[in-house]
């Protein structure tokens, strides 16, 4: 599966921002997604999680209560809306894709979108 990532761009704080993550292929309901994000000079992190059927969702603490992942099987894409956005979540975001089951190891995920660059001013 080919994923590609979108929506990101320079906003200010408290603002919200809505990414997609397009996939390519008829197989999208077979994967599990996922969200994470990399700021300069730190390790790629866990954002948000998906299971294939929509029944499950993961977050990270740092993100709960402001963001929310969904997918629309038909559409092929996954979400992830952002609220109330921080400056600590300047990043660039990656939409991830598994077979297996969702998790917030980066190891469990196949397949990488090419990420899009999330800036939040104070």
């Amino acid at each position: 599966v080919q994923l590609q990532a979108s929506g990101g761009g320079l906003v200010q704080a408290g603002d919200s921002l809505r990414l997609s993550c397009a996939a390519s292929g008829r197989t999208f309901s077979r994967y599990a997604m996922g969200w994470f994000r990399q700021a300069p000079g730190k390790e790629r992190e866990f954002v948000a999680g998906i299971s294939r059927t929509i029944s499950i969702t993961d977050y990270a603490d740092s993100v709960k209560g402001r963001f929310t992942i969904s997918r629309d099987n038909a559409k092929n894409t996954v979400y992830l809306q952002m609220n109330s956005l921080k400056p600590e979540d300047t990043a660039v975001y990656y939409c991830a894709a598994t077979i297996g089951s969702m998790g917030p190891s980066p190891a469990l995920y196949a397949y990488w979108g090419q990420g899009t660059l999330v800036t939040v001013s104070s």
